[in-house]
C-alpha cells in the first residue's frame, strides 16, 4: 500500500459507498474507486453515481444478480492479472454486509484485501433529521438492530429485550414490518408517546421522513407507502428535535463551568 492508500496490482479493496448520495462517499473511498481497474458494486442498493469517480476503462459489475462464487471469481481472475480491484457495499461494510465470507476465500487464495469504512444510513438518517442519537441523563447507548427474517436473529438479541433498555435503536431491514417493529418496542415497555422516526433512502435525492410515535407511527409509514430502504430511530433522545421538548440535560462538554484539558471552566 502507498502512503496515500491507493489500491495495489492484485487487492481488493472493500469500501463503504455510504448511504445514497456520492458525495458521502469518503475521501479514501472516491480515491480508491478513481484508481481501480475493476470495479464490483451491489447495483440494487450502491446508487450508481458513485461510479462516476471510476476511470475511463475501469472494467464495472454490477453483482445485483450475482452470487458468491461469481462475485469471487471475477476478484479472483483481477487479482491474479495483476488488477486492482474495488467491491462497493452500501453503507458502511461492518454493518450487515456480509464481507467476511467474501474476505475469507480470496485471503485463502492469497489474495491481498483491505476494508474501508463508510457512512451508515443510520447516520445519515440522523443528519437528515437534525437530531443526535445519544442525549445526557436519557440515553448513552446505540443498538443497531433488525428484525428476524430469512436471516435468524437470536433470541438474547430480540428487539422487545433491546427496547427494554433506554438505548437508541436505529432498526434496520425492517421498515416492511413496521407494525412488528412497534408491537416489540411496547412489548419491551416503550411508552406510546416514545418518538420514533422513520427515514426512507436517506440522503438520496428522493429522501423522505416520517416522525412520529409508537401511538401512530406504523399507520404514517402505511400511509406513506414506504415498504423498503428505510432506516427506523426509535428512542427519548429524539424528543427535543421531534418533539420540541426542552427539558433535557445539556452536554457538560460546553457547559461554561466546566473544565477539561483544553479550557478551564469558569466560576
Amino acid at each position: 500500500m502507498t502512503d496515500k492508500g491507493l489500491p495495489q496490482p492484485g487487492e481488493v479493496v472493500f469500501v463503504g459507498a455510504g448511504p445514497g448520495d456520492p458525495r458521502l462517499l469518503t475521501v479514501a473511498g472516491r480515491d480508491t474507486v478513481a484508481a481501480a481497474d475493476v470495479v464490483l458494486y451491489a447495483g440494487s442498493l450502491v446508487n450508481p453515481a458513485v461510479l462516476d469517480w471510476a476511470r475511463p476503462g475501469a472494467e464495472i459489475h454490477d453483482t445485483a444478480g450475482m452470487n458468491l462464487d461469481q462475485t469471487t471469481a471475477v476478484c479472483l481472475e483481477a487479482a491474479r492479472a495483476g488488477r486492482s480491484v474495488v467491491r462497493l457495499h452500501t453503507g458502511d461494510p461492518s454493518l450487515y454486509g456480509a464481507i467476511q465470507e467474501q474476505l475469507v476465500p480470496l485471503e485463502q487464495a492469497g489474495v491481498p484485501c483491505r476494508v474501508i469504512p463508510g457512512v451508515s444510513s443510520a447516520f445519515a438518517a440522523a443528519a437528515a433529521l437534525g437530531t443526535q442519537l445519544t442525549l445526557p441523563d436519557v440515553s448513552q447507548s446505540v443498538v443497531f438492530t433488525r428484525l428476524a427474517g430469512r436471516t435468524p436473529v437470536p433470541e438474547t438479541e430480540s428487539l422487545e429485550r433491546f427496547a427494554a433498555t433506554s438505548a437508541t435503536l436505529c432498526v434496520f431491514l425492517s421498515v416492511d414490518r413496521i407494525g412488528e417493529v412497534v408491537a416489540a418496542c411496547r412489548a419491551g415497555g416503550r411508552g406510546d408517546d416514545t418518538p420514533v422516526a422513520v427515514v426512507s433512502r436517506a440522503s438520496w435525492s428522493d429522501q423522505r421522513e416520517v416522525c412520529g410515535t409508537l401511538a401512530d407511527i406504523a399507520g404514517k409509514v402505511c400511509d406513506a407507502g414506504i415498504r423498503r430502504q428505510a432506516m427506523i430511530l426509535v428512542g427519548d433522545a429524539l424528543r427535543p428535535r421531534l418533539q420540541g421538548w426542552d427539558a433535557f440535560q445539556r452536554s457538560k462538554l460546553y457547559d461554561a463551568g466546566f473544565s477539561h484539558g483544553y479550557r478551564q471552566g469558569e466560576d
